[in-house]
């Protein structure tokens, strides 16, 4: 079971001597930098390092990062760096993993919607690529067959591709606490419907006509399923892996992509379910994974960077308004979309602290943490109980080192922000490195037309 006390890396004294530094050295400043994001490297590498220990040595294992949850280039290096693939969704996805190094056979290529020019770009570069539909399966067809240079060729089928290439199904196993982040309930958009009518026994036969499918794909969902939950997932999809090579009496299907979206404690300094603790719900559930007859993919994402992350911005202005207080900041709907469109799914924690970065401190005040963009609903953080904050102090968003500051929204015109890595000496010693420097509005005009 994994410890369930927070880590040196995940402490507030980190945080605090990470925010005091960034002040110090102007990463933070109220009038040139009034927000930006952190992402603690140290503590990734200490978050990718319990991934790999989780799963034993026996087993065949690609853990392909989710880019959609951070697809910063420098951080899809450094996770490349600590021996991770990476898992894409989309041209620009495919692009930055190519960017920050990964060979084409270290990334996965999910996505309901691929065109036939993104397929026959990652058919070309060899890219693992993940069937979504039965249409998509016709296209591959398409696509392979038109490889086929020769009329010998042409008359023994299309040639095997580079790419492994694998059937995406939904195991229709219900959904968690949030329904948008929930992909196996019943009618859920995602892969082909294992449950419906004939769709088992129609695998079975596609994957009979074409030797070259030899993956299955499952994902359950991300926050808000419990690991029960997404065991429950892979089951199904060992399940009919088992089935397509026991009719075939061959082994075709020879891996299985069991997907991410282990959840995360948004609500304290423990990480959530450990990766260990979520592989002995797999040993437990489904041990075929562990028997060495198939190769595994996973695809976490949020997990692996979220609590190493947070973003900080200045207090603009206070007032009071009905008794309430409020605060102004830089920090909204553009660095923190779902907790301001969600916020009963997306709660934050909020930390406050003085203009030198050091911990504010104070009798509570319920107060209400809104961000800058022109909406009423541009609140971060509702009737939240801090020391009553004042113009020029700073807030800190905890756990925002995937999504958030670094997949922003483009409202009001508002600027994306910097992004800084971070690692932290043996000494103390706080060292910052770019890994995206803030939009400028010359930036901004020339994306939007100007």
């Amino acid at each position: 079971m994994t410890d369930p006390r927070p880590t040196a890396l995940q402490s507030p004294e980190r945080r605090e001597s990470i925010l005091r530094a960034a002040v110090r050295e102007g990463l933070l400043d109220p009038e040139d930098a009034l927000l930006a994001g952190f992402l603690d490297l140290d503590a990734v590498a200490a978050t990718v390092g319990s991934l790999h220990r989780a799963f034993p040595d026996s087993v065949d294992v690609l853990h392909a990062f989710a880019a959609k949850a951070n697809s910063l280039v420098p951080v899809l290096a450094e996770l490349r760096g600590l021996g991770m693939g990476c898992e894409v969704a989309g041209p620009g996805e495919l692009a930055q993993a190519l960017a920050a190094g990964f060979d084409p056979e270290r990334i996965v290529f999910d996505s309901p919607a691929k065109t036939r020019r993104e397929l026959r770009r990652a058919l070309d570069l060899g890219v693992a690529v993940n069937i979504d539909s039965w249409q998509e399966l016709a296209r591959i067809d398409e696509l392979l067959a038109g490889r086929a240079d020769t009329a010998d060729q042409a008359a023994n089928g299309a040639p095997e591709p580079r790419s492994r290439i694998g059937v995406r199904i939904n195991p229709q196993v219900g959904g968690g606490s949030i329904a948008a982040m929930s992909t196996a309930t019943a009618s859920s958009k995602f892969g082909i419907a294992l449950a419906d009518e004939g769709n088992a026994e129609r695998l079975v036969e596609a994957f009979r006509a074409r030797p070259w499918l030899t993956w299955l794909h499952c994902h359950v969902g991300s926050q808000g399923c419990p690991p029960d939950l997404m065991a429950e997932g892979v089951a199904a999809a060992a399940g009919l892996a088992r089935r397509i090579n026991g009719e075939l009496g061959r082994r075709q299907v020879v891996g299985l992509d069991i997907g991410g979206g282990l959840p995360v404690d948004f609500h304290s300094d423990l990480a959530g379910p450990g990766y260990d603790e979520y592989v002995e719900r797999l040993r437990a559930r489904v041990p075929a994974l562990f028997s060495g007859r198939f190769r595994l993919v996973t695809e976490f994402g949020r997990s692996v960077l979220a609590k190493s992350g947070f973003t900080a911005a200045y207090v603009e202005y206070t007032k009071t308004s009905g008794g309430r207080a409020i605060a102004i900041t830089s920090a909204g709907v553009q660095v923190a979309t779902r907790t301001v469109f969600a916020p009963e799914s997306w709660p934050l924690r909020i930390s406050a602290h003085d203009a030198t970065g050091a911990e504010k401190r104070g009798e509570p005040v319920v107060q209400d943490i809104a961000g800058p963009a022109c909406f009423a609903g541009d609140l971060v953080a509702r009737a939240r109980a801090l020391p009553l904050l004042e113009p020029g102090d700073i807030v800190v968003l905890l756990d925002t080192g995937a999504y958030y500051a670094t997949t922003p929204f483009a409202y009001n015109g508002l600027l994306e922000p910097a992004v800084h890595g971070v690692r932290v000496a043996s000494d103390g010693t706080v060292r910052f490195g770019p890994l995206r420097r803030a939009q400028t509005v010359e930036e901004l005009l020339a994306r939007t037309g100007g």
